[in-house]
């Protein structure tokens, strides 16, 4: 059976850290452009960053260069988000998704939601003081 779970979600103060984890059952990671999105109450799901299946290239929405880190431990099949100096509008339901195929992370960009293959069932972040 494929699955993605995520975890690490939680509650944290303005400026701190959480580090998400996605693991992957069921499937190989290796052929997969990995996908992080998020979700805010009334609010559309939007791409976070992506990680490339084919060279390790990255990508990230304008809002979280620079604070959020995409990587992927093929080994451990699972993928990352390391998220840095959190702020309040951060907070939202934060999901992974898989796709098949070979692409750059820039390319992976344009992939539609409805597009990928797999998603978890996302985790919880909160960013309040």
């Amino acid at each position: 059976q494929v699955q993605l779970v995520e975890s690490g979600g939680g509650l944290v103060q303005p400026g701190g850290s959480l580090r998400l984890s996605c693991a992957a059952s069921g499937f190989t990671l290796d052929y997969y452009v990995i996908g992080w999105f998020r979700q805010a109450p009334g609010k559309e799901r939007e791409g976070v960053s992506c990680i490339s299946s084919s060279d390790g290239s990255t990508h990230y929405v304008q809002s979280v260069k620079g604070r959020f880190t995409i990587s992927r431990d093929n080994a451990k099949n699972t993928v990352y988000l390391q998220m840095n100096s959190l702020k309040p509008e951060d907070t939202a339901v934060y999901y992974c998704a898989a796709w098949e195929g070979t692409l750059t992370a820039v390319q992976a960009w344009g992939i539609a939601l409805y597009e990928y293959d797999s998603w978890g069932q996302g985790t919880q972040v909160t960013v309040s003081s």
